[in-house]
């Protein structure tokens, strides 16, 4: 699998932060203070605070080795839903633009914010890739377009999609397996 397009590690990051203060203080409480034996129910309860902490860790830590979209011989696979990828064919891949999409950050000053996106055009041809059931806040699946937004992926710029429509021609002219090639 070769990556095309990173996640926002910065993101995942900074959301990381809130569940290691409470992994910090699930330790604290497990421990007791220097000196102080803590209870046993708070003990247990410090336990449970570290294990949930470190779940959401790991979590989010998986989150940011996962990329956005990605290429596999004849296919084009995007990480915009939970679980695996959407596996679009390749032959179906017209192009990619850079575009502006609502951020869809949470928050009333952020809600009507805009963000860079990159869009995927899908082949009139292609009726059944015009729709895509997606997590909105990855992205939007519709009418031929895909759209992802910026806000959850590398940054994006007229370089990066420079570089994604180049590698989309060099794969789409090389031979496939599934085209007849050798």
């Amino acid at each position: 699998m070769e990556i095309w397009l990173r996640t926002n590690a910065r993101a995942l990051l900074f959301g990381m932060v809130p569940p290691a203060l409470f992994a910090l203080m699930g330790v604290l409480l497990l421990v007791g203070l220097p000196g102080r034996e803590p209870p046993d129910w708070l003990r247990i309860v410090g336990t449970g605070v570290l294990v949930l902490s470190l779940v959401v860790l790991g979590a989010l830590a998986w989150q940011i080795r996962q990329p956005r979209m990605a290429y596999r011989p004849g296919k084009l696979l995007l990480w915009l839903r939970p679980g695996g990828p959407i596996e679009v064919p390749l032959e179906v891949v017209e192009c990619f633009l850079l575009g502006q999409a609502p951020s869809l950050l949470p928050g009333k000053r952020q809600r009507e914010s805009k963000s860079s996106a990159l869009v995927v055009r899908i082949a009139d041809r292609a009726a059944e890739w015009h729709q895509q059931e997606v997590k909105p806040q990855l992205g939007q699946w519709c009418d031929g377009y895909i759209t992802i937004r910026g806000t959850w992926c590398e940054p994006l710029n007229v370089d990066v999609v420079n570089r994604l429509n180049q590698r989309l021609a060099e794969v789409s002219r090389a031979p496939s397996p599934q085209r007849g090639g050798t």
